[in-house]
Order: structure tokens, then sequence, then C-alpha cells
């Protein structure tokens, strides 16, 4: 589906969407729970959908009525009996239910087919694939192409993750560990990139009565201390919005929008909080668009915020320049070299390197067409691009917004957004 935008503000109220994040997290514990759980406020979304699916593969009954998600838990590890088994678990192509599941599901001792679409299939699984080799688990037909099996039941021990590929790694063993009879260390060998989605997972963990002790190596890095033995118990909960959803909104506001934004905790764990502290900083608040100061930001752990950052960039008083962001080569497109293409077709100045973007003002965009790459954060951060353009911006593959926000075009819409369709 192609969008077209005719250029105008956006003038309104919003209420963010749940954090997909923290919705992904709480589905998995309770359905890891012995009992009935309720998350409520969860935004449903095609990689919660798969989430959602794949713990009901696992044998956990889940029912959503709107945004409330009514789970019965699985209740492991006391009754293996009510583990299915084998499972065959799509994941579409969300990576956080491909890696939060895979030890997860070794963890039931659940023999699991695992297939994905898009780049999914492309993205490295080699962390799990050596750790949980050693611990009692099989790979089959892991030649880097997906569908794979597993079989085997993982044994606790002393786990060792790189830091810098994907905390999602972690945040399936934090899942997963505690459900083996014996005490287990994550133990990072390098920096953990992106430590806050680590800690979103201790936080849901917590809720569902998982407890984790976080301590630090000898080289500065974070040891994750989980006894065996833990059981996941029921709870109601309730999502938190999402910054990285509210990101695209607070740039349309130092863009020159109006939209006062709701549901969101000035309490929360979320690394994109960021997006606030990266805008005053540039002086939004004090001075007009144009005038900000610019910005060098290292996004190792705020990948999701690069898009909408880079948008922004271009409307600051000199060059902006984000950094250390190899890992978005690997998302759902070439994100570095999408949002550089993105906006270099309607009119932006940004040059694009293996692990930067540096980002040169512009007064305006031209308007034009752009690759949407079927990637739903270049598409809401294009759109919001087009807010600042003097010309219509027609953006390709919008309907990628389901993949994380699927009301995203009628909130724009409700906002004061001029759009067209073509199907």
């Amino acid at each position: 589906m192609n969008v077209t935008i005719t250029p105008s503000g956006l003038i309104g109220r919003i209420s963010a969407p749940s954090s997909k994040s923290f919705s992904h997290r709480m589905i998995i514990a309770a359905s890891l729970a012995d009992g009935v759980s309720e998350v409520s406020a969860v935004n449903p979304s095609e990689d919660i959908d798969a989430t959602v699916d794949a713990m009901t593969a696992l044998g956990a009954r889940i029912v959503n009525d709107g945004n409330v998600y009514t789970i019965k838990g699985i209740g492991v590890p006391s009754s293996s009996a009510k583990i299915n088994c084998p499972a065959f678990i799509n994941c579409r192509e969300s990576g956080s239910t491909l890696r939060f599941i895979i030890p997860v599901a070794a963890a039931l001792g659940c023999d699991a087919e695992f297939s994905g679409s898009g780049k999914l299939p492309a993205r490295p699984i080699t962390p799990y694939k050596r750790e949980l080799s050693q611990k009692g688990v099989s790979f089959v037909h892991t030649d880097g192409v997906m569908p794979f099996t597993m079989n085997g039941k993982l044994c606790g021990g002393d786990f060792h993750i790189e830091g810098d590929v994907s905390s999602q790694f972690i945040t399936g063993l934090l899942f997963a560990l505690p459900l083996c009879a014996e005490d287990s260390r994550i133990i990072l060998t390098s920096k953990l990139e992106s430590k806050p989605y680590a800690d979103m997972t201790i936080a849901a963990l917590k809720v569902f009565g998982v407890e984790v002790d976080e301590s630090v190596s000898e080289e500065g890095f974070p040891v994750y201390n989980i006894k065996g033995n833990q059981r996941y118990r029921a709870a109601d909960c309730a999502v938190e919005g999402d910054y990285s959803q509210a990101a695209f909104y607070y740039v349309a506001n130092a863009l020159g929008s109006e939209i006062e934004i709701g549901n969101l905790s000035e309490a929360s764990v979320q690394g994109d909080r960021q997006i606030c502290e990266i805008l005053e900083k540039s002086g939004y608040g004090k001075v007009g668009c144009g005038e900000y100061e610019p910005f060098t930001v290292d996004v190792s752990d705020i990948p999701d915020l690069v898009p909408i950052l880079t948008v922004f960039g271009c409307f600051t008083k000199d060059v902006s320049r984000i950094v250390n962001a190899k890992r978005l080569k690997i998302k759902e497109s070439d994100r570095l070299k999408a949002i550089a293409d993105a906006i270099n077709a309607i009119g932006g100045n940004i040059v694009y390197g293996d692990d930067f973007l540096e980002i040169h003002p512009v007064r305006s965009f031209t308007g034009g067409k752009i690759d949407g790459c079927n990637d739903h954060r270049i598409v809401m951060a294009s759109a919001v691009a087009s807010t600042k353009a003097d010309g219509e911006i027609t953006i390709t593959d919008a309907q990628a917004v389901s993949k994380s926000y699927p009301d995203f075009w009628q909130d724009f819409k409700k906002l004061g957004g001029k759009i067209s369709t073509d199907l």
C-alpha cells in the first residue's frame, strides 16, 4: 500500500500505544505462570500476535478481548504433561519472538520447529547455537536459513554471551533459566548494548514472582545470577505506553506540531525515554525549529530511535551524528541505509556509513517518493518528515506499520494528517 501525504502540522491529543517490548515480556511471563493472569492495555500488532501464537503452541491458553489478554499459563515445570510437543512456531518477522522463545522452548524440554519470514531467517542466533548446544539442546538444519528444528531439554549453568549482538539473547535466557533445575549465570563477554531492554525483562519477571540478581564482572560487564526451580506466579498487570512510538510525536512537536501525548510513565525503565532528554539538550522548548543545537548520539542502547532522530537532525543548526549503530543493518531493513535513502529522496542531506549517520541540516524537505522498505519505523518517521515538507510525500509499504502500531494511520489522520492511499 502506498500513502501520499499532503504536508500539514499535527494538532490534538494522542495516547501512546502500549509498549510492544513490555507486551512481549508480560505475555510470555503470564504464559509460563501457574494460574490465570490478565494482561491489559495491550495494543495488538503482528509482532505481538507472533508471540501469542508461539506461547499457545507451547501450551498456554490465551484469549484476547480488545486490549485485554486473559492467559492460562503452562504452569511449568511442575506439570510437564501440559507441554505441547512438538511445537510449530512461526515467528513471522518478529526477532523478539524468535530470540525470546528459543530458550523458553528448550527449558520446557519441548521439541520445536521455528520458521519465519521477511529478513528474520537471516538474523543470527549464533550465541544460542553455541551455548545451548553445550547444555542439552540440539539444533538441526542450522545453516543460517529457517526453518530449523530444536530438541532436548535445557540445563542450567554458566552461559557466556556477547553483549554487542542483541540484548534479546539475554532476555530469552532470563525467561528460561529460572525454569531449570540448576542455578545459572549469564556472563557478558563484552559491553551489553540495549541494556535497558534487559532491565525491562527483569522488571517484568518480578511482576510474576521471578527474581534475578545482577552483579558486575571484573571486566565491568553485567552478570545475571538466576536461581533454578523458580515458579512463575499468575498476576494481573497493565502494559505502560511505548516511548519508542511516542518519539514520533515528540519529534513532530519539535518540528512545529502541537500534540499532547498521554499514557506514558515518567518512572519507566524504557531506554527510549531518552528521546525527551535528547530533544531538551538540543533546545526543544527554548528555541524554534532550525535553531536546535546539533547532537551526537550513541544509539547502542536506543536503536529504535534512529529513524526519527534522523528526521529531527535535519533541523539542527549544524551537522548532527548518530553513532554506534551497526546493529541497525540487520533489522527489518538495513535501517541505516533505508532511513538515509528515505530522507535523501525528499531533499535531505544524509551521509550513510557502516555504523553511523551524518545528518546535514536543511530548511525543509522538498517532497517526493520514499521507499518504505517494508519497515514500520522507516514508514512512520517518513510520515513525520512530511510535516516539514514543501510538497507531497508518497511512502511505499505503508502497511508495514501493522508490525508494531496498526492504528498509526488512523491516529495520524485524527491529528489532522492529510493522506490518501493507493492499494
